[in-house]
């Protein structure tokens, strides 16, 4: 029911465990050690009571810093209280042998980063986490981020088997340095990652400005010696990610590209809607894959030797259009004012639910 009880208790958690929070504001000034080891059969679980009853307002460098497995974070509101940006990078960073990590329908609000995933030295060899779950969340700031640190809600460096599913991205924008911000991307020698049912709204009202990129695989750039598998200052780091899935995501009012891929290979673009982007990129000539079945207020453009696959899209399409399909598009509220006929039985076979979780008719599968 407070701040030391909430201190207390992850550091004498055993697998199993579940930490609930009763509902209350916990304020914390330094970093939480989550050191103990879950399993996938029992986790450490930290949840509220309430959904979003426990507030949790972070004045720290980061919050929650994970580097054992089977963590699992529900139901909680964290909040970044820093006077200066720069001073609140991370709610939660994840590091080395943290596999299983999940954040589930939590809001976190004004932090640079607020999920860090990254490789760790563990005993002379390198662990980036695996498999970790980000799914039902509200991510968003309530101010352009005064900083020249970077700026991603969510920035998965490195790891296999990470999914981001059903999150609310939005209102992200890097108010210093180069001014380029992300929703979230997967990078750094990374694997099978997948992005998928996400709404990605990048200027929802809250903060504007900046260039402000939607999903990414790669970007951003990764020193080598902390990219996988080598790990090693001699060894290029590239591809950023092999294998990715997106599909299903709706993403809206960016100024830059709404899907990039910076040296991505073998990526799937699968079903997404793109509106008031600049369109998809392929970039870079490890960055290759399919794309099929996208609705895009743009073109797919392959840059810099990057290459793809292309399916049935529709592209460059006017704002006019999604307006008279759509009920606010530009508030990502997809809601239907009639009959899309332009859209009926485009792309292939690829994806059989859509973005509401819904069994697609039987005439967009064939």
């Amino acid at each position: 029911s407070d701040a030391q009880g909430l201190l207390d208790a992850i550091a004498a958690a055993s697998p199993g465990d579940e930490i609930i929070l009763a509902d209350g504001t916990y304020v914390l000034t330094s970093n939480v050690s989550c050191t103990a080891t879950g399993t996938a059969a029992e986790p450490i679980v930290v949840r509220a009571a309430t959904p979003l009853g426990a507030v949790i307002e972070l004045d720290a460098l980061e919050g929650f810093k994970v580097d054992a497995p089977h963590w699992h974070f529900e139901g909680l509101d964290v909040r970044g209280a820093c006077a200066n940006d720069s001073d609140c990078e991370h709610a939660f960073h994840v590091v080395g042998q943290a596999d299983g990590f999940v954040l589930r329908d939590s809001r976190v609000a004004d932090f640079n980063a607020q999920l860090k995933v990254n490789a760790q030295d563990v005993g002379g060899t390198y662990f980036a986490p695996n498999d970790g779950l980000n799914v039902g969340n509200d991510i968003g700031d309530t101010h352009g981020r005064q900083t020249s640190n970077p700026v991603t809600k969510l920035n998965i460096d490195g790891g296999v088997g990470w999914i981001v599913r059903d999150n609310d991205l939005h209102d992200f924008h890097k108010d210093g340095g180069n001014t380029i911000s992300y929703g979230a991307f997967m990078k750094s020698g990374g694997q099978n990652g997948l992005f998928e049912r996400n709404l990605v709204i990048c200027d929802a009202g809250a903060s504007s400005g900046g260039a402000r990129i939607g999903l990414s695989f790669g970007g951003g750039g990764t020193a080598p010696q902390f990219c996988a598998p080598a790990y090693d200052a001699n060894v290029p780091c590239d591809p950023e990610h092999i294998v990715g899935t997106r599909r299903n995501n709706i993403i809206v009012q960016c100024s830059d590209v709404g899907n990039y891929l910076n040296l991505a290979q073998n990526t799937s673009l699968l079903y997404n809607t793109l509106i008031a982007t600049t369109g998809i990129d392929f970039r870079f000539a490890s960055s290759t894959g399919l794309a099929d079945g996208n609705v895009v207020s743009g073109p797919i453009r392959d840059r810099d030797g990057g290459s793809h696959t292309e399916g049935t899209n529709l592209l460059d399409v006017m704002q006019a259009s999604f307006d008279g399909w759509y009920t606010a598009p530009l508030s990502g509220d997809l809601s239907l004012l009639g009959t899309p006929t332009e859209l009926i039985g485009m792309g292939g076979p690829g994806v059989r639910d859509d973005y509401c979780g819904r069994n697609r008719p039987p005439q967009d599968l064939t």
